[in-house]
């Protein structure tokens, strides 16, 4: 039986408060420019720390998602079409003014979409190629529905890492995650990209620990990403945004995260960040310079 929701957080979990001068500039220049951050709006405990050195992850498309899963803060609504078509020149002028070397995109599942909101997202980094040629760009999308046609379209303008959360377990998945998301449908997003990315893109997943899973489906899921390509792999602790979420199960320790985190490397993952604060983008760029240099070799 899952244990409720926790009252007390354990000691090795401690969410440190914003601090230095870039976080006001950070969040100056987001509502500036009228941009949403998957740091607010899905709760991230890294957020301090994220925009304390100048990093954070912009969220295309609304801040509203046609999809409920479980685990996610995010607002559930159906958007019945609507685009803010001027948001790709908006995100481009954050990244020029901002100065990045490394971008992380992601999006809200967009079910009302023909294409899931893969235009949107190819013409966002269309624009930041333009405007910030140097910039690295990680592209976290949702699994556009199944739709091959609208990974193709993300091709026209590829980033330099596409990732897609696993989420959880295969036994976990129909339980923590929307009806419309699944196991398998997140592998083949990873199977199609390998199939058809006009070059070798840097790819990666995440997993939330201590929902309910164990250490043999963690195992699997593991190997199941490696075979489906997966170059990266994040692991954190899922903690549970309100009282109407899935409850936690257990709060993992960070020397199991350490160990998990050796067993992923020991299946071939070029990089694994691993730990209780771990979130999917936290330290993207540190990670994307680890494959990047082990295809080098």
């Amino acid at each position: 039986m899952p244990a409720g929701p926790l009252e007390r957080l354990p000691e090795w979990i401690r969410v440190r408060p914003p601090r230095g001068a870039v976080y006001p500039e950070v969040r100056g220049l987001l509502e500036g420019l009228h941009l949403d951050t998957v740091c607010r709006e899905a709760r991230c405990p890294n957020l301090p720390e994220c925009w304390s050195r100048g990093a954070a992850t912009l969220m295309l498309l609304g801040t509203e998602c046609t999809r409920r899963c479980g685990f996610c803060a995010v607002t559930t609504h159906w958007p019945r079409g609507a685009v803010d078509r001027s948001e790709p020149a908006r995100v481009a002028e954050a990244v020029r003014r901002w100065g990045l070397r490394y971008v992380v995109l992601t999006q809200v599942c967009r079910d009302d979409l023909e294409d899931g909101g893969a235009a949107i997202l190819a013409e966002t980094v269309r624009r930041i190629r333009e405007a910030s040629p140097e910039t690295r760009i990680e592209l976290l999308i949702g699994d556009l529905a199944g739709r091959p046609e609208s990974l193709a379209a993300l091709w026209e303008a590829p980033p330099d890492v596409l990732a897609h959360n696993l989420e959880t377990t295969r036994a976990l998945s129909p339980r923590i995650r929307d009806p419309r998301a699944g196991y398998d449908r997140s592998l083949g997003v990873f199977r199609e990209v390998r199939r058809t990315s006009p070059r070798a893109l840097v790819t990666k997943s995440s997993i939330m620990l201590g929902l309910g899973e164990t250490e043999a489906d963690l195992r699997t899921a593991f190997a199941d990403l490696r075979l489906a390509g997966v170059d990266l792999l994040t692991l954190g602790q899922y903690l549970r945004p309100g009282p109407e979420h899935v409850p936690v199960d257990r709060y993992v320790p960070p020397e199991e995260f350490e160990r998990l985190k050796s067993v992923a490397l020991d299946l071939g993952f070029a990089g694994v960040e691993a730990g209780p604060l771990v979130r999917s983008s936290y330290r993207a760029e540190e990670l994307f310079r680890r494959a990047h240099d082990t295809r080098k070799e």
